[in-house]
């Protein structure tokens, strides 16, 4: 079972370097990425990524200190992220053990990285999967990555006891994936909670559901559906009737 979920824009920049760190695997994509975003100046950057001027102004720095061979201001991806997904996550407190284990059963979804391990080193950025950031004749980061990410999702869970996906990541990210390829069985946990007489996603909740989720497959080492079902963090329940084989959908009040 590999489960995925999405970056975040908001980062933590604190130096958090850890022992057994790794490097990403499609670092030498990201690189030249790195190269087409140095071409921006501040005020093509904010349009392209309809941004603030002053995030504009702090992402072309971050691209030109970038480093392909990350030696200095980088941290593992799983405590760089810093938003409700890594808060329910809450990879600090993971025990040696459970850090082998998300090492192997987790990964990141990035629009610069493709796919990260969650302590692959990576600097501080800005690139949503859903820019549209041309390179030469590819017009998007969709196009960009083509079937990368598909491929290496599928190698990892053809080394695993159960081809599963468990898919946390939105929409924008879960779209990489070319699912005509994907050699393994999505299953998509939901998370509603009851608001204004019915239950309903509200995002806020449901991204920091996504990270418990996530931290409940890794510290209980859950291997087959059935055994998800078991995630009560928070107050959230599975509710069996309005589930199906593959969308578990789990509320709350």
């Amino acid at each position: 079972m590999l489960t995925l979920l999405s970056p975040a824009k908001k980062l933590n920049e604190e130096n958090q370097l850890l022992d057994n760190c790794s490097s990403p695997i499609f670092v030498e994509d990201a690189e030249k990425l790195i190269s087409s975003l140095r071409k921006y100046n501040p005020k093509k950057l904010s349009k392209l990524m309809g941004i603030s001027p002053v995030l504009a102004d702090l992402n072309v720095n971050r691209y030109a200190e970038w480093d392909i061979n990350h030696t200095k201001n980088v941290n593992p991806a799983v405590l760089t992220f810093n938003g409700e997904v890594y808060a329910g996550l809450d990879a600090i407190s993971f025990s040696k053990k459970e850090k082998i284990y998300a090492q192997d059963n987790l990964r990141i979804l990035s629009g610069l990285y493709a796919l990260l391990k969650p302590y692959d080193l990576i600097h501080p950025y800005r690139l949503e999967m859903g820019t549209k950031l041309k390179d030469g004749r590819k017009n998007n980061l969709y196009e960009f990555w083509g079937d990368k990410i598909v491929n290496e999702i599928n190698d990892i869970v053809s080394n695993q006891k159960e081809t599963l996906l468990v898919n946390l990541a939105s929409n924008e990210y879960f779209k990489s994936i070319n699912k005509k390829k994907l050699a393994a069985t999505v299953i998509t946990p939901v998370f509603k909670d009851f608001n204004n007489g019915t239950y309903k996603t509200v995002m806020v909740y449901a991204k920091k559901a996504r990270g418990m989720m996530a931290s409940y497959i890794i510290k209980n080492k859950i291997e087959k559906v059935e055994n998800l079902k078991g995630f009560d963090a928070s107050g959230y329940c599975f509710n069996t009737e309005v589930s199906t084989d593959t969308e578990l959908v789990f509320y709350r009040g």
